[in-house]
């Protein structure tokens, strides 16, 4: 009896605490119920076709890169042989723009050394570099006066003019940016390659410099990188060669090195990019380079925006299948089983709280997939009800009191009911290590299901069972056997 009334507590306590979870943590739902954005991404390779390893590389780079960029849940699949679909459930336009342009950018990170003799050109783009931060900052403060304007584009064009460049753009905005893009790729050509690059990082950070309010990026290399980087700074160090950080063929940053360090270089692996950086600057270059880079570089041919309104509609029509679907096994289980079938019920009720509980606290995304999987879970936990109270109503037409009949069909369908759970964790399994993103949401979201099923079936039914019979009035035969009376 004690044992039966803590099972008893025990349900009632996950019952409780399957509520607060889903108040207190709200369930994710992927791009077809939440809205979002549905990137299509080419890989562009000039000689040859992209190989699958080349695919896969690309793809892990950027699923890096999205995770960073702190958008939850995202999808991303590939297309044909040379093409990506990301899918970006919840994101905003705005939310959009930032992810594909920290997305399209190869962010290849090199280190290079100045090459001899080339100090009064560096000096001269670094000057005209100056004077367009400049400009660009000018530009932010008085984005509203014309004659700003005016005066801004004519200095501008003085410095086109020096350079030699023309920019695309008739913007006064994009004109800066195209010219700054411009110096910076004609500063890198004075430095020469060394072996020391992105691939040699094992983290990227940002803090806020002490002196200003612009940002810097710090590096974290590894071993293999900390001896290459130290053997770099100490072969300029004390002498008028910069070092130079490169990110997609811009020089980002160059520095001297100290004659405190020509005898060991720069030792412990760190190092610091300093290059006038605001706090989105700093952050977009972070996760760039925590993500690592592309091996081949990607354009985006394709957007798509699904509105939260088309999501709406989508949950509404799930809710009213998902009900739909409940209250006809209902029906059929209370016509069918009588007070069985309402321990059935009752232990379906338990089961769809104590599965969303486990979607809310991982948390799992909920996609149509995906609830085609707990649809499906649902029916498996019908399925082992029936095969409990099929024994039982057995027992009782061979003449065995209720409580014993109970023990008995419970007993007898065990073996059956974990054998296809297991069965069905395998298939589970197999979906999730070879399917699609898609086929993974519904193989976790069935694999989880039968798990809590087994519980519920098991444990939860037998629990109810088992109390309700408690009852004088609930242990009449014919409401569990027609057409016999009964008596305990």
């Amino acid at each position: 009896m004690k044992k039966r009334q803590g099972w008893l507590f025990f349900i009632i306590f996950l019952l409780t605490l399957s509520i607060y979870l889903l108040i207190n943590y709200p369930l994710k739902f992927g791009l077809d119920f939440e809205g979002g954005s549905s990137l299509t991404l080419q890989l562009v390779k000039e000689n040859g076709n992209v190989t699958n390893e080349e695919l896969e590389a690309v793809q892990f780079v950027l699923d890096k890169r999205v995770n960073n960029l702190g958008v939850s849940e995202s999808n991303l699949q590939t297309l044909g042989r040379d093409q990506l679909i990301l899918e970006l459930p919840g994101v905003n336009v705005q939310k959009t723009k930032e992810a594909e342009r920290i997305l399209g950018k190869t962010a290849l990170l090199e280190f290079r050394i100045q090459k001899v003799g080339t100090n009064a050109e560096l000096k001269k783009l670094q000057l005209q570099r100056s004077s367009i931060n400049n400009l660009i900052d000018q530009f932010n403060k008085n984005r509203g006066e014309k004659s700003e304007f005016i005066a801004l584009n004519n200095y501008l064009i003085n410095i086109q003019n020096e350079l030699e460049f023309s920019p695309e753009s008739e913007v006064l905005y994009q004109k800066l940016i195209e010219t700054k893009k411009f110096i910076n790729n004609q500063i890198a050509k004075l430095f020469m390659k060394t072996d020391l690059t992105g691939k040699d990082l094992i983290d990227a950070g940002r803090r806020q410099e002490q002196t200003n309010n612009n940002w810097e990026v710090t590096l974290n290399f590894n071993d293999d990188g900390a001896k290459k980087f130290a053997l770099i700074t100490k072969s300029i160090a004390g002498t008028d060669q910069f070092l130079s950080i490169i990110l997609d063929g811009e020089s980002i940053s160059e520095a001297s090195v100290g004659s405190q360090f020509s005898v060991n270089g720069i030792t412990g692996g760190l190092a610091t990019i300093s290059g006038s950086f605001n706090a989105q600057e700093a952050r977009d270059l972070e996760v760039q380079l925590k993500g690592g880079s592309l091996p081949l570089p990607i354009k985006i041919i394709e957007r798509n925006n699904i509105s939260p309104l088309l999501g709406q509609k989508n949950i509404i029509k799930s809710l009213y299948a998902a009900l739909g679907g409940l209250i006809f096994v209902g029906i059929f289980m209370i016509f069918n089983y009588r007070i069985l079938g309402l321990v059935s019920v009752l232990s379906l009720i338990l089961y769809g709280f104590f599965n969303l509980a486990f979607y809310s606290l991982i948390p799992v995304t909920l996609t149509l997939p995906g609830i085609s999987g707990l649809i499906l879970s649902i029916g498996m936990a019908v399925d082992a009800n029936i095969l409990i109270f099929e024994r039982i109503r057995e027992e009782l037409r061979n003449g065995n009191t209720l409580i014993r009949s109970i023990d008995s069909g419970f007993q007898r369908a065990n073996s059956s009911i974990i054998d296809g759970h297991i069965t069905t964790f395998i298939s589970c399994f197999v979906l999730f290590l070879l399917g699609t993103n898609f086929v993974k949401g519904f193989a976790v979201t069935l694999g989880l299901g039968v798990g809590i099923s087994l519980f519920t079936s098991l444990n939860c039914s037998k629990t109810i069972l088992r109390f309700l019979t408690t009852y004088q009035s609930l242990r009449q035969k014919n409401l569990y056997l027609s057409g016999r009376n009964f008596s305990n």
